[in-house]
């Protein structure tokens, strides 16, 4: 696939951009769709990437339509919209869903593009721009097995950890499922380095204490940067993002029927750090508590 397949992209943004830049270093054909929210693309033009008007026009020059927006609003506007990807897509084409998104749209996606004769999976990401940018990301992968083997190579060019999560849809409630812990670690941590701030403990001997203790891991070391030296780079999640997840898994459990007391406790607190600071990222929720 990787030798033959012609790509197309829609959503050249923070993650995107990063997943278009390792597609064409391993020298595959890319056509993406020109919109004002994407990053500057010269360097993919200069690279051999072409640039096109619309989702339709994206999907005729492609086999393989990767998507790369913000949620299911977008990823169902991006494809189902009078001049989107379904309207240009060729029998037997393949569309990857890198986005998160809610798994009940997915569904629901999934079977509008099998009766359209195309092939779909869910490969939600995991990691920063940063790791997008060096072809590294972590992908959860939901879909037919077949197709996921036929498309592994593909998903490789751009990640090194990919793990198949079941059928269609399991991608994206798996990927709410580890935003839901990150996040939640994220904002647990962040209250408590506010309330360490008024009670004026030291904040680098607290980063030690939890670090030894029951708040190490991974969240708190991409924190750590920004309680240090107010360095935000290894944490490049909005808080509108933050929002936005917490409330797709709040969804998605109460589609289930399943407990959410403390999912909705984390959802509020992004709510509410949005109001006038949605643009800003998740290691400044610290300074938005604490004040």
């Amino acid at each position: 696939m990787t030798q033959t397949k012609r790509i197309g992209m829609v959503g050249v943004g923070l993650m995107g951009h990063g997943i278009a830049s390792s597609l064409l270093r391993h020298g595959l054909p890319l056509t993406f769709l020109d919109h004002p929210g994407n990053r500057p693309t010269a360097d993919l033009l200069s690279a051999g990437a072409r640039a096109a008007m619309s989702g339709a026009a994206v999907a005729a020059a492609s086999d393989v339509v990767i998507l790369c927006v913000t949620g299911s609003p977008e990823v169902e506007d991006a494809l189902f919209r009078d001049d989107g990807v379904l309207a240009g897509l060729r029998q037997g084409a393949v569309v990857i869903d890198c986005s998160t998104a809610m798994p009940s749209s997915t569904a629901r996606i999934a079977a509008a593009l099998e009766a359209a004769g195309a092939r779909f999976l869910d490969a939600p990401m995991t990691r920063t721009p940063k790791e997008a940018a060096q072809g590294r990301l972590n992908l959860i992968v939901g879909g037919d097995p077949a197709l996921f083997a036929e498309c592994r190579p593909l998903l490789a060019c751009f990640a090194e950890n990919i793990v198949h999560a079941g059928p269609v849809g399991s991608g994206h409630a798996l990927k709410l499922l580890h935003n839901y812990v990150s996040l939640g670690f994220a904002a647990v941590l962040a209250e408590a380095l506010a309330c360490a701030r008024r009670a004026g403990i030291d904040s680098e001997v607290l980063l030690q204490v939890l670090a030894k203790g029951g708040g190490g891991g991974v969240v708190l070391e991409r924190l750590r940067p920004f309680i240090e030296t107010r360095d935000d780079s290894g944490f490049r999640f909005t808080i509108a993002n933050a929002q936005k997840d917490m409330g797709y898994y709040a969804g998605m459990a109460g589609e289930l029927g399943a407990v959410r007391i403390t999912a909705e406790a984390v959802r509020e607190t992004y709510a509410r750090a949005a109001e006038g600071h949605a643009r800003s990222t998740v290691p400044t929720l610290i300074d938005l508590l604490a004040s």
